[in-house]
């Protein structure tokens, strides 16, 4: 990622397309507290250690080991109705500005979503930013406020040590995989908070979030089913490869 310029990206345009191929390699995706009510019935909804002790960022589990995504299909189409945010802002990014601290525009110059003769402009004759980045400042922006409220939603949460380890183990054809790092609300903790401290998260109004995330949880076994699936169709075509080979052998 680089910040947009006019001298370095005066001749850009970026092509629409429906497919994500560039993230078919993500497991995980960072979510904001906002989209936990669209994400928590199709992902599970987890929250993992983000550098220093304590801090934490959430993300929805998009497979069950690194770099493989089970929601992008080969022809690199999301097989779920809702998209996290932080996937459909690709190639754009908000990154603080090392000068003035303020947030700039960025965009990854290795997309393939680039191009210099197919798409929408980033800068008009003049060489001023076109509407397209116009509206990738406001959408940018939005994001930024919303992760600056999940933030306090998940300081709030470990000051009230509500979050508490997750290990799981999942069987996928011959093998046992331990998912691990992987943290979640304490729901014992969270029914036992005094009146004063509930009220203060319906206040905050963080309730939606909580709830929404551990009600994603069984979602776990929807990326076990889709992992069976794929290897499942992975397993079709060399079935079929053998059956021809011992119809030919027969001949």
């Amino acid at each position: 990622m680089v910040p947009l310029s006019r001298e370095r990206h005066g001749a850009k345009r970026v092509r629409s397309s429906v497919g994500f191929g560039y993230a078919a390699g993500f497991h995980i995706a960072y979510v904001t507290m906002h989209e936990f009510a669209r994400a928590e019935a199709l992902y599970p909804v987890l929250f993992l250690q983000d550098g220093a002790p304590g801090r934490y960022r959430p993300v929805v589990l998009m497979g069950l080991e690194a770099g493989e995504n089970l929601y992008v299909g080969d022809d690199g189409r999301w097989a779920a109705s809702y998209i996290p945010a932080m996937i459909r802002r690709y190639p754009f990014a908000l990154s603080r500005g090392d000068r003035d601290g303020r947030y700039v525009v960025c965009v990854d110059e290795g997309s393939d979503l680039l191009s210099e003769t197919e798409g929408a402009p980033l800068f008009d004759d003049e060489g001023r930013p076109t509407e397209l980045i116009e509206n990738v400042k406001r959408y940018l922006t939005e994001l930024q406020q919303m992760d600056h409220a999940t933030r306090e939603f998940v300081e709030f949460l470990v000051a009230r040590d509500l979050l508490t380890p997750l290990s799981m183990r999942i069987a996928s054809g011959d093998r046992t995989r331990n998912v691990t790092g992987c943290h979640v609300v304490n729901e014992e903790k969270l029914n036992e908070l005094d009146d004063e401290t509930f009220l203060e998260l319906r206040r905050k109004r963080f309730l939606p979030a909580i709830y929404a995330h551990l009600m994603s949880l069984p979602q776990v076994e929807r990326l076990v089913q889709m992992r069976k699936d794929k290897e499942a169709r992975s397993a079709a075509p060399e079935s079929a490869k053998s059956a021809s080979g011992r119809s030919r052998h027969a001949k």
